[in-house]
């Protein structure tokens, strides 16, 4: 039997953040929460304090939402870089 889990302040709206998970009423996604937290070491209170408007609540959701979703999020990710780095590829910056 499959449980489904709900996650407070955590939306998917198409059209909306490329229907990535966001946090309710921000652009904030749950990947961008995910790097902060990961990459560059940031509580959830420091978090908050990079995007004011968000409470520790929506942080904190946010994070369990990545840590439920890990690989989903992560490929998400590495799909993003994948384009920068096409754009790039395609769009060479030129020196003048």
């Amino acid at each position: 039997m499959s449980i489904a889990t709900t996650y407070a302040h955590i939306v998917r709206t198409p059209g909306n953040c490329g229907g990535r998970p966001r946090i309710v009423g921000h652009r904030v996604r749950v990947q961008d929460v995910a790097v902060e937290h990961e990459v560059h070491g940031f509580s959830p209170e420091e978090i908050c304090e990079q995007h004011p408007g968000l409470t520790l609540a929506e942080v904190h959701s946010a994070l369990a939402f990545f840590y439920d979703h890990r690989e989903a999020i992560l490929e998400d990710l590495r799909r993003d870089e994948e384009i920068v780095e096409e754009f790039k590829r395609n769009f060479p910056v030129s020196s003048r």
